[in-house]
């Protein structure tokens, strides 16, 4: 049964948004932040990421299965030095082409319907994958959660942020990001398990339960509000609002102020705006910021992970390894989470950078410097196929490349991993965050596949220390971009935000 709407009765700031914020409305802004019921709230957030979950499962799914199907008995399934590379990095492709659709499909369907969109993609990509006869069905399959991946990681970040008050935006727009990373931890779980008992097929079939889930969830989930009012829908948006901050609260001034916020955009955006610094400087900002990201590395590093232990002999098995760098990243993302709200967003991305700096140097200094029969580098073997090198003599010097590698990763989670997803969907203009948002994706994955390809050649030409040590430099270039570029956006409103880049006047992140 629905909540009883109440007509609001607005409060008045100043609907063309006045230095910011008065004392008087600070308190009141307080006290309505504390009346908030949070449950549905939680509800309709949690339903989103399992989008993500599954976008975590897929994205590692290659780890525990290459080494199976690199020793299948059928040539028809069996991976090679070729296919194999080919297998980790399709999806990458494939998430880029869901970004690029999602420019569409976000401002067309709206969040919530682009991300039920992208179950139909995910379950007939693991629907293939669990049912391969041949190579090109693995890799159609790829490609096609891939491309569910690249629409979730579009319309997720996006329908958090336009969902949630500035109280808990941070908190949740960390979500996703530990989501995803659940999902590759129950990967290796599963894979590890399954792989004993149960055919690797069945690692697909898993795969389909947090889609389904999901869409169901979903099902009973409101629209943004923001969306919502975009189209004219000023009821269900009122109802929407309602439904997500509770009928007994004040929300009549959130209302007013997303009201009058799109109202100033109820304009697509057009060619000639684009010149406009209030549309082209946030998407610079959130495009740039995502592509560092994956310049830092992170996708080569988790994609090749167990190759990349077997190469510098840690003392573990490089299982175990893979699984207690995961675990890492999982708490880490858990106290950005709680640390956002708190700390702001660029100091986490400040010492975010620095972690990944240090790391990095590290690890391509040990490399560089401790001789290969006591790190275990061998030249001019490809990664992929180090599972069949000699066992190395190791000794607890080995722990440095495991301790660098937890390290970046813990790094990387505390603020590059899931403060560049929040920000983009912080900052982006709303008559240009459906499109805008895509075009991050596609620069993202794009950067992400080129990185994932070149990766094994220039290891192969120059050794394993050279591109650590390229990290390492774009590492220092995010703290300057951070200083620099990017705004401080805790505690702010949405609408707050675009009026900073709209006016330029600092007074209103303050």
């Amino acid at each position: 049964m629905e909540p009883s709407v109440r007509e609001p009765l607005v409060r008045k700031t100043s609907s063309s948004y006045q230095t910011f914020p008065k004392s008087t409305v600070r308190r009141l802004d307080r006290e309505y932040l504390r009346s908030l019921h949070n449950k549905r709230l939680y509800l309709a957030v949690f339903a989103a990421v399992l989008g993500n979950f599954t976008f975590g499962f897929a994205l590692v799914y290659p780890s525990p299965v290459i080494p199976t199907l690199e020793a299948h008995p059928s040539p028809a399934l069996r991976l090679d030095q070729h296919t194999a590379p080919w297998f980790g990095s399709v999806f990458t492709l494939g998430a880029a082409a869901g970004g690029l659709s999602t420019m569409l499909l976000n401002d067309c369907l709206g969040r919530k319907l682009s991300i039920m969109f992208s179950a139909l993609p995910s379950a007939v990509g693991f629907a293939l994958m669990a049912g391969a006869q041949g190579v090109w069905m693995l890799l159609l399959g790829r490609v096609l959660t891939g491309y569910a991946g690249g629409v979730t990681s579009a319309a997720i970040p996006v329908y958090i942020s336009e969902i949630s008050h500035p109280g808990v935006r941070g908190m949740l727009g960390a979500c996703p990001q530990i989501m995803a990373v659940l999902g590759s931890l129950v990967l290796y779980a599963l894979g590890k398990y399954l792989r004993l008992v149960l055919d690797w097929r069945w690692l697909a079939v898993a795969g389909e339960v947090p889609v389904l889930t999901m869409i169901i969830l979903l099902c009973f989930m409101p629209n943004s509000p923001r969306f919502l009012l975009s189209q004219g829908k000023e009821k269900e948006a009122l109802r929407s609002l309602c439904w997500l901050r509770g009928s007994d609260t004040d929300y009549a001034q959130e209302y007013e102020q997303i009201k009058d916020s799109v109202r100033k955009q109820s304009r697509r955006v057009s060619c000639a705006e684009i010149k406009d610094p209030f549309i082209y400087k946030p998407i610079l900002i959130a495009g740039l910021m995502r592509f560092l990201q994956q310049l830092s590395g992170v996708t080569c590093i988790l994609v090749y992970l167990q190759s990349i232990f077997k190469k510098t002999s840690v003392i573990l098995k490089p299982e175990y390894d893979a699984a207690l760098v995961g675990l890492v990243r999982l708490f880490s993302v858990a106290i950005a989470a709680v640390s956002m709200d708190k700390a702001g967003r660029k100091i986490l991305l400040f010492v975010s950078a620095g972690v990944m700096l240090v790391s990095n140097l590290t690890m391509g200094i040990y490399i560089h410097f401790i001789p290969s029969s006591q790190n275990g580098t061998i030249a001019n073997k490809t990664l992929v196929s180090s599972d069949n090198l000699p066992a190395e003599t190791t000794n607890y010097i080995t722990l440095i490349p495991l301790l660098a590698t937890m390290f970046f990763i813990m790094g990387y989670a505390l603020g590059w991993g899931p403060i560049t997803w929040l920000l983009m969907s912080e900052i982006l203009p709303l008559k240009a965050r459906g499109v805008a948002s895509g075009l991050c994706v596609i620069v993202s994955w794009l950067t992400a596949f080129t990185l994932t390809q070149s990766f094994l050649p220039v290891v192969n030409a120059f050794g394993l220390e050279v591109p650590f040590l390229f990290f390492a430099v774009i590492s220092a270039g995010n703290i300057l971009f951070t200083g620099c570029c990017v705004p401080e956006t805790k505690g702010r409103s949405l609408e707050q935000i675009e009026a900073f880049f709209r006016t330029g006047r600092r007074s209103f992140l303050r």
